[in-house]
């Protein structure tokens, strides 16, 4: 569905995108993730055409939907109105446009809300108001810039449950974002930009077989400074972050650390107040990530 290689795109003597490459295959959702100002807004404006590239290849098969980050619209419209004209200009005949806008409504929920000036309505409303403009003309791929990045937890479930309708249908989504829990949710392949380089791609099942590592949350009868700079060199330690009296142990051997962390703990001389293991989440593989490639 879209395939990018060698992607390069600089502003002057600015290098925003240094050759990246990856590839979104027919009906899964791809989650491209960075920090702000890592590239992804630029990538999304190169495949949707609206602006030009340096080097390397884009290719997009398919009808294309797009959903930028802040979605402007005609204040005075309503949310009816403005799907009518979305209709008009794309040369629909007047019973197809009213059934399509029905339609539309419906599945955004905002159907008790199609009289209102746009100009009242929330953000969680212009977002899904913005998701039914790109649905108009039943792409068969929707470009999605943060979505969801400035949302209450309803307005992202709902923004979510969308995708996953439209996938569901047999669409595919390109999904910009740097909110990985939605990512984790609903992507089926991830790729990271940091800095204008992709640093990794793969399934979402594959980044966590090969990257997920036991993280080891203990918490202490007072602050553990000292201790986590010890408990930092030792070769089966891959990680540790300390706040106060809590330190985060990530560890290349979960055996290993079983054997040995409360031993080291011990000799210490410091007093566990409470101890439990967790997995690392998406979000723990990207700040690794990230800062082995910094």
């Amino acid at each position: 569905m879209i395939k990018v290689e060698g992607l390069v795109k600089k502003y002057n003597d600015h290098s925003v995108l240094k050759g990246i490459n990856f590839e979104v295959k027919n009906n899964e959702v791809y989650g491209f993730l960075g920090h702000n100002g890592a590239g992804k807004s630029t990538t999304i404006n190169i495949l949707t055409g609206l602006i030009k590239y340096n080097g390397g290849n884009v290719m997009v098969n398919g009808s294309v939907g797009y959903l930028p980050e802040d979605p402007k619209f005609y204040p005075y419209m309503t949310a009816r109105e403005y799907l009518r004209f979305i209709g008009e200009l794309s040369n629909t005949n007047k019973a197809s446009i009213n059934s399509r806008c029905d339609e539309l409504l419906e599945l955004v929920k905002l159907k008790n809300a199609a009289n209102r000036r746009i100009g009242g309505y929330s953000r969680g409303m212009r977002q899904r108001m913005g998701f039914a403009v790109a649905l108009y003309n039943n792409p068969q791929l929707l470009l999605l810039d943060e979505p969801a990045s400035a949302l209450d937890p309803e307005g992202r479930k709902d923004m979510m449950d969308l995708i996953k309708g439209f996938k569901e249908k047999g669409g595919t989504v390109f999904l910009s974002s740097h909110i990985l829990s939605d990512l984790e949710r609903i992507a089926d392949r991830i790729g990271i930009l940091n800095k204008g380089q992709m640093v990794m791609e793969g399934s979402l099942d594959e980044i966590k077989r090969e990257h997920l590592l036991p993280i080891y949350d203990i918490e202490f009868e007072e602050p553990c400074g000292e201790v986590a700079e010890k408990i930092r060199v030792l070769n089966w330690v891959e990680d540790v972050e300390v706040e106060d009296r809590t330190m985060s142990i990530t560890v290349r051997d979960q055996q290993v650390a079983n054997n040995l962390l409360l031993r080291a703990l011990w000799e210490n001389n410091i007093t566990v107040v409470s101890y439990q293991v967790r997995k690392s989440s998406l979000e723990d593989i990207y700040m690794r990530v990230v800062q082995e490639n910094e």
